[in-house]
């Protein structure tokens, strides 16, 4: 597995099965990396010295000497997540394990422009670190999840026409360093929700899998080999805007027939405004600023089998279904994961519908399912990515895996 690695490569890779593995003895490391015993003695006592890992008990007896157990050291460091949104701000403060110790939901940005938004941040930020009391030696970083652009190496994109991308991670991304006294990693929502899933839910490197994170709109994280897959510019994963209805309606990014279009939460609220009794039943106020509000009525009635409402969330989880069909047949993936606040309430509707079509017409359906189920990082999953990833960059900067 990890001959010809260079030292680094080797120390995260078997810090990574430790993550990974939960409890784990040396000779369990030597089997699964390929490393000899002596190598796997020498990264772990190095681990062990920087306080990264601990010895925890012993393991089953075999009838010689008892294996003595390793695991994370979960106080060993902490990293901070915020998830910056239009209708909340959401910060949490996680251990190693990715465990949240503390954390705190605040107003969202609003139509604030980032500058002003990012003094009160900073604000409740420091706050957070304090209340949370963790040593200032422990803090690794500090992880932003923004839904939006990123520019090609971190740098601002070209053009910035309409107000719509001030708060796109590519134009904040200096803003929030000049104001946060801390290390800072500024990275998309969807690719923060699935290193979340990959690290605080100790999923192996060698398990690939899709994140697609529904707030505003859809968006897909892909993992693949320990890492976050990024395309050539870091805007892999703009799944909202597949295409699966070439007469269908004009999106806002100028295609037509989005995905966007047919089933984000703006579409399923306009298909309901266009039900009077509906509308009047749900106090639909057929304002932008109060969408997502409004879809979440809409997904609450239908997870509680309003027939109407049902209909329009199945509806979108069929759009969102088809999609994932696509996506699966060109990345031959066996498991997808749905996270954030767009299905904390009728998730169970977008699961089962895309399930039934996978299972329907996955071409690989024959050699292997593909498990769609529901992020168990709740409604704060891109905040918790984002501290994941601040944490995955700076313990397990990934190697080689070829």
């Amino acid at each position: 597995m990890l001959r010809g690695a260079t030292a680094q490569e080797t120390h995260s890779a078997i810090l990574d099965l430790i993550r990974s593995s939960g409890t784990v003895t040396r000779v369990d490391l030597a089997d699964r990396s390929g490393l000899t015993g002596a190598s796997i003695s020498r990264v772990v006592k190095r681990l062990l010295a920087d306080g990264l890992i601990i010895e925890t008990g012993y393991g089953d007896p075999t009838g010689g000497k008892r294996a003595t157990l390793l695991q994370f050291n979960p106080r060993a460091r902490h990293a901070v997540g915020i998830a910056v949104d239009t209708p909340s701000t959401t910060y949490v403060v996680t251990d190693m394990s990715g465990r949240v110790i503390e954390q705190l939901s605040s107003r969202g940005i609003g139509k604030d422009a980032p500058a002003t938004a990012v003094r009160r941040i900073t604000a409740e930020l420091e706050d957070l670190i304090v209340k949370a009391e963790i040593e200032p030696s422990t803090l690794v970083g500090v992880g932003v999840a923004l839904a939006g652009r990123q520019g090609r190496g971190g740098t601002r994109l070209l053009r910035t026409d309409s107000e719509k991308y001030a708060w796109e991670p590519f134009a904040v991304r200096d803003t929030l360093k000049a104001a946060i006294d801390h290390p800072i990693v500024v990275e998309n929502d969807s690719t923060c929700a699935a290193i979340g899933e990959f690290w605080a839910g100790k999923i192996p490197s060698v398990n690939d899998f899709a994140t697609v994170y529904l707030a505003a709109g859809f968006g897909l994280g892909l993992m693949t080999n320990g890492d976050v897959y990024r395309g050539s510019s870091s805007n892999v994963g703009e799944i909202g805007h597949m295409v699966l209805d070439v007469n269908g309606p004009m999106c806002w990014c100028g295609g037509q027939g989005c995905l966007e279009s047919l089933a984000a939460p703006a579409a399923v609220v306009a298909r309901a405004e266009q039900d009077a009794a509906l509308a009047d039943k749900l106090g639909l106020r057929g304002r932008q600023t109060s969408v997502r509000a409004d879809f979440a009525k809409i997904a609450r009635l239908a997870a509680g089998g309003d027939p109407r409402c049902v209909e329009l969330i199945e509806e979108s989880a069929t759009y969102l279904a088809k999609a994932l069909l696509s996506i699966t047949n060109l990345l031959d993936l066996d498991q997808i994961i749905l996270a954030g606040p767009g299905f904390s309430e009728a998730g169970d509707i977008y699961v089962r519908l895309a399930t039934q079509e996978l299972n329907r017409l996955s071409f690989v359906r024959a050699m292997h399912p593909t498990r769609v189920e529901l992020s168990k990082l709740g409604p704060s999953a891109a905040a918790l990515g984002a501290a994941s990833l601040v944490l995955h960059s700076q313990l397990t900067p990934h190697q080689n895996r070829s």
